[in-house]
């Protein structure tokens, strides 16, 4: 199997890992990856209190908390930006 590689503007081989998967049991549903992902990858869900995900339908009062989940794995470009800003370390990253 081969690994997607590209080459920074500066000619240096850099190999892009994407979004694989995040811990919900640590995330805090801050927002900060939310925020820097240009790219539409992300999504906030709520969870209930067995740590279950919540359909938007339901009712509100079933959400504990509410914690990120990668909503379009598709659009992931690899920049890792959504890993580097979350303070509980909750991103996994694999290369293509």
């Amino acid at each position: 199997m081969t690994t997607t590689t590209a080459l920074t503007f500066g000619g240096l081989e850099w190999i892009p890992k994407f979004v694989d998967s995040i811990n919900k049991d640590t995330c805090l549903g801050c927002g900060r990856c939310f925020k820097v992902c240009g790219q539409k990858v992300l999504a906030l869900m709520g969870v209930n209190e067995d740590g279950d995900f919540v359909d938007e339908d339901e009712d509100d009062d079933d959400i504990e908390r509410q914690v990120m989940t990668i909503a379009n794995k598709d659009n992931c470009i690899g920049c890792e930006a959504c890993a580097r800003i979350c303070p509980k370390n909750c991103y996994v990253h694999a290369p293509a």
